[in-house]
């Protein structure tokens, strides 16, 4: 419990809350805001080129608008401590009010403006990792009224029945310590029900859509990585040994997972591809996600084993159904977050969960609890259920409101998003065309090609007369 000893602040009195640990929660909101540009590069790496500053900016907006969603009525739906409803919380904390000095529902010891803006970074990173299922075909006006909308009737409930005390998942005793169905399963599979509006990339199933900048996906896998520690580790919000026990699980679940994944793919191509680590990497950090708080470092290995190689295989999943999940969301996040928590269930232990001094859980099927798995899969199935059914329901109407049509035309796609909706490139290239004349052995210029906003081609039948 909070301590009792009182500071003033004019005529309020502010309760005495525990250094270590909100500056622990504050360093973990620095950390999770870096994963949302992570996400970026690491999709924009994945796509073509001349789509990449649109999933960078993309993920950045998302940033903007659920802060002023948030702001606006987003923490009141999720962690209103004074609704008894099940499902949803009330408007008593819009606009911030009352989110000041008061404990938080996370830790009494830490106050609730420090959660609040904790988990602010958590409802941003959610939406930043569906909406890469628009690459290089969704417009983006359409996409960033989705990412407030979505965010409101998807993220706050399925957040608030599995965090607030009040909410019915919580209280059945599912066990979900950062986020295997909030933000996991929500986005997973919010993405393939974008994919399927959206319907496939022209030239899909000919064409063959290779990464274009696999620096850029490198670069976001450890964005990502990176953040996960103040992802997990801040879920604790408390600088504990419950929090490092979250570190350190994250870290070698990760680690394990992007061994896992790359050795799958050497055994077919005999190389060691970067994609294959760094999606395996992405998987490890999904898996172990709900149950960081809940499991010790053996189980964590297991986490990015069967993680990995059951994401592996999920990716064959758009070949099968025929839909074009550009960059794999469904696969890794959907399938990922939902093996997550069914090994949650398994693999909790309540000797870890007791590192923090007060938390107190039955367990999983380790601790001969048997009855977690059903609570775990029972939760997994309503949260991707209700993801899924809402965010279509969503998307399909506002497909039908004029000025908010989905998808790009075939010229714009053929053209790329960045230079068609943002006017702007992440690269420009001006190369000249030069020949050598076989009578002087003079160089000659002949023309230049800019890739930009304006781009010239060179005249090539110029080179006969030379």
């Amino acid at each position: 419990m909070a301590s009792n000893t009182m500071a003033m602040a004019g005529n309020t009195t502010i309760p005495h809350y525990d250094p270590g640990d909100v500056s622990w929660v504050l360093t973990s909101t620095a950390f999770v805001w870096l994963m949302i540009p992570g996400i970026g590069y690491f999709y924009s790496g994945m796509s073509r080129s001349k789509n990449a500053l649109s999933l960078i900016m993309l993920s950045v907006i998302s940033v903007a608008i659920v802060s002023f969603q948030w702001f606006f009525w987003g923490f009141s739906f999720t962690y209103s401590k004074t609704s008894t409803n099940p499902f949803i919380g009330d408007f008593s904390n819009a606009f911030f009010r009352g989110v000041n000095t008061s404990p938080s529902m996370g830790n009494p010891k830490v106050p609730d403006v420090v959660f609040a803006v904790y988990q602010s970074m958590f409802a941003s990173f959610t939406p930043a990792l569906a909406i890469g299922s628009v690459a290089e075909r969704g417009r983006l006006l359409p996409t960033i009224i989705f990412i407030f909308i979505w965010t409101t009737i998807v993220y706050d409930p399925i957040a608030y029945w599995t965090w607030n005390t009040n909410g019915w998942s919580n209280k059945m005793g599912v066990l979900d310590f950062a986020g295997g169905t909030p933000v996991h399963i929500s986005s997973g599979a919010a993405s393939l029900a974008y994919a399927l509006i959206l319907g496939k990339r022209q030239g899909h199933g000919t064409e063959e859509f290779k990464p274009h900048n696999m620096a850029h996906v490198v670069l976001g896998t450890a964005f990502l990585w990176f953040g996960w520690f103040g992802f997990n580790g801040g879920s604790a919000v408390a600088g504990d040994i419950r929090a490092a026990m979250a570190c350190l699980v994250t870290n070698l679940a990760a680690s394990v997972g992007g061994l896992t994944w790359m050795l799958m793919d050497y055994r077919i191509e005999r190389k060691f591809s970067a994609l294959g680590f760094c999606s395996g990497v992405v998987v490890g950090l999904v898996t172990i996600t709900p149950a960081s708080g809940f499991v010790g470092p053996a189980s964590a290995v297991a986490f990015g084993i069967i993680g990995c190689i059951t994401c592996n295989f999920a990716c064959n999943l758009k070949h099968a159904f025929n839909y074009d999940d550009a960059l794999d969301i469904f696969a890794v996040h959907g399938v990922g977050g939902f093996v997550g928590n069914i090994l949650t269930g398994i693999f909790a232990e309540s000797y870890i969960a007791a590192l923090d001094g007060s938390t107190v859980i039955a367990g999983g099927w380790v601790n001969g609890h048997f009855t977690q798995i059903l609570y775990q899969l029972a939760d997994a199935c309503a949260g991707m259920t209700y993801s899924f059914v809402v965010t279509y329901s969503i998307l399909f109407l506002m497909d039908k409101i004029p000025g908010l049509s989905l998808r790009v035309d075939a010229e714009t796609e053929i053209k790329g998003i960045d230079v068609s909706e943002i006017g702007e490139l992440a690269y420009y290239h001006v190369d000249k065309i030069l020949v050598i004349d076989s009578k002087t052995h003079e160089t000659k210029f002949v023309e230049q090609i800019r890739n930009g906003n304006n781009n010239k081609v060179a005249d090539f039948s110029r080179l006969n007369n030379v």
